[in-house]
């Protein structure tokens, strides 16, 4: 049964991987079902409570990530608080009206018609858009850096 719940657990992981950068996938809470997945095959064996609650933070802060690096990108850029609204909209909006591209573009359109709003400046305003990309591709590799401390922590939990 270890071998079996082993071998589903790292098909999770792997869709989960797969999600972070392919956005239609839900990356941490997949891996973190992988993970639960194992324990029902094992028994929860080698995985304590306080294993659970460790990588169920992680993978609530990989949620987080999105939102903050996205509020990180616009602020690096020069954009404002309403920018930073609007982008935290339009990572909604996208990933609802057009997934999984809205995911990306939904965050820059959002940033750059808030600043467009705020500063009247539409170059400012498409740079600060601009920010709110750099903040995604920022954002997904934390995520991928999270998740696979997720996984790594996994396997030496279990080996």
């Amino acid at each position: 049964m270890f071998t079996l719940g082993l071998g589903i657990s790292i098909l999770f992981f792997l869709a989960g991987l797969l999600g972070t950068v392919l956005p239609v996938l839900p990356g941490a809470p997949l891996i973190l079902a992988g993970m639960v997945v194992h324990g029902f095959f094992t028994g929860f064996e080698h995985l304590p409570l306080y294993f659970f609650l460790g990588q169920g933070l992680l993978a609530v802060f990989t949620l987080l990530v999105d939102y903050l690096a996205n509020a990180w990108g616009i602020a690096r850029f020069g954009g404002s608080k309403a920018a930073i609204w609007g982008g935290a909209l339009g990572l909604l909006l996208g990933a609802f009206v057009l997934p999984p591209l809205g995911l990306v573009i939904g965050p820059f359109v959002g940033a750059f018609l808030a600043e467009l709003a705020a500063s009247r400046r539409s170059v400012h305003a498409f740079r600060v858009g601009v920010g709110s990309l750099v903040g995604f591709l920022g954002g997904t590799a934390v995520k991928l850096g999270i998740e696979i401390v997720m996984i790594v922590w996994f396997f030496t939990a279990v080996f």
